[in-house]
């Protein structure tokens, strides 16, 4: 049986031994080789691998993980019987990623590379080392945006994902298995996949990639060396490749690092239906000409569908021009698109195609792990935005026990609203906040109908 593998610590790159001899046939100009045919010239792809190589960098990670301890049965027959022990287990782990911004020094790359890490250490190509900050992270769409600091960066340039087409040659590059750098070759063997993992969020580009342990988090290019996708599964029977690989498209990474550049959190946008794929008895039952795309079930009252004139029964088959597949896809369109944002929506309704603009409502807040912030807050979760007390601020939503955050004095339910006077309405803003402080920070926080300073030393 197939699994898909995908690790708290790597996976993937992509091969395929594909490119022999008979590259004379006509092809599709940007599925076309960039080498020169010149007599005396041997074909490579070696000039554009030169120029994006020194932007995907090496991963590694050093953190703890709370694990529960199976309990003794002795000690449960003479009467200790409180349940297994937590503890915490270190762990190592190994990936890669991506340089989208030289001048800032972001870095993509998938969340399970660099979750729940302590340290972060970027290796560049040429040996050059920088403990990374994690910017912010999205566990639903398993893309994360690190930040080192700036010196002498090169960046990839961002393709837009949505024009490949499957059949276009794609170069891959990563760390597998910690080895360094390795460049590999394959083809989009198909786009939309979705439903192979837990993520909820999947539309993912495949490719017959050769995939291995350390690539996750790698880039997936296009001839000219342009970023197409994020590598970040396989599917292995054994553990090993079998040409089945997985890449979130750059237009979908795109979408959700603007937010964490922005929030420090993806502020995720809803559209207000319920639906499924469309198939061939709905499409018959309906006396529809199409195949393909999301079926509206149902339209919830004063949603962002409902105030831009979707109807149960339509179908979508364009999301701004982009063909869609699927509900999946439609899903995911959406959902990684940012509370607020303006999508246009081509219909078929009754025999006509129509076009309809909708904004995007908000989905409830996301929580944010508060120990990437900064490290006395550990243990506490937070969520931006309006409280339900009616306070605009970043909202505590759990606090453990006996955690450095505890520690502190925050409690679940407080709403942190400001930093040594700094006005603070959403976790970016927080974390920008604590990044410049100098000294003593004072938290100042609601709890209740009171106010009170809460101090980080």
């Amino acid at each position: 049986m197939a699994v898909l593998v995908k690790s708290n610590v790597l996976k993937l790159t992509a091969v395929a031994a594909m490119f022999a001899s008979a590259l004379s046939l006509s092809a599709p100009a940007q599925a076309a080789f960039p080498f020169s045919m010149l007599k005396d010239e041997v074909p490579s792809l070696a000039p554009m691998v030169e120029q994006v190589t020194p932007a995907v960098v090496n991963i590694s990670v050093a953190g703890s993980k709370e694990v529960r301890a199976g309990m003794d049965p002795f000690q449960y027959f003479f009467g200790n019987r409180r349940g297994p022990q937590v503890q915490e287990r270190p762990f190592k782990g190994l990936g890669s990623g991506v340089i989208i911004d030289k001048d800032k020094g972001y870095i993509v790359t998938n969340n399970h590379v660099i979750d729940d890490a302590d340290e972060i250490i970027v290796t560049l190509k040429d040996g050059r080392q920088f403990e990374a900050k994690k910017i912010g992270s999205d566990a639903e769409s398993d893309v994360a945006l690190l930040k080192i600091e700036p010196k002498n960066l090169t960046e990839v340039k961002i393709a837009n994902s949505d024009k490949l087409r499957v059949g276009d040659f794609v170069v891959a590059i990563g760390n597998p298995f910690g080895l360094g750098q390795t460049v590999t070759s394959g083809i989009v063997s198909a786009k939309g996949r979705s439903g192979l993992a837990n993520q909820s969020l999947e539309d993912y580009i495949q490719t017959d990639a050769a995939i291995n342990s350390g690539n996750s988090g790698g880039a997936l290019v296009n001839l000219k060396g342009e970023l197409v996708g994020i590598n970040t599964a396989i599917i292995a029977p054994s553990g090993g490749n079998v040409g089945i690989g997985f890449a979130i498209p750059s237009v979908m990474m795109q979408n959700l690092v603007d937010q964490l550049i922005e929030f420090g959190e993806v502020k995720r946008g809803v559209l207000g239906i319920t639906g499924r794929d469309l198939d061939a008895e709905i499409a018959k039952s309906f006396d529809l000409d199409i195949a393909q795309g999301a079926f509206v079930l149902q339209v919830m009252e004063d949603s962002s569908a409902d105030k831009g004139g979707l109807e149960s029964g339509d179908v979508i088959t364009h999301v701004d021009g982009v063909k869609i597949r699927s509900f999946n896809e439609l899903r995911s369109k959406v959902s990684t698109k940012g509370a607020g944002s303006e999508l246009e929506l081509t219909v078929e309704r009754k025999g006509k195609t129509i076009k309809l603009d909708v904004v995007l409502g908000a989905a409830d807040k996301p929580a944010v792990t508060a120990g990437t912030i900064h490290p006395s807050l550990k243990g506490a979760t937070f969520a931006s935005g309006q409280t339900n007390k009616g306070a605009e601020g970043v909202e505590v939503t759990e606090v453990e026990e006996r955690s450095p955050a505890a520690m502190l004095g925050l409690e679940t339910n407080d709403v942190i609203v400001g930093v040594n006077r700094t006005r603070i309405t959403s976790v970016g803003e927080l974390r920008d906040a604590l990044e410049n402080a100098k000294g003593v920070m004072a938290l100042n926080v609601v709890r209740g109908n009171s106010s009170l300073y809460i101090l980080i030393r």
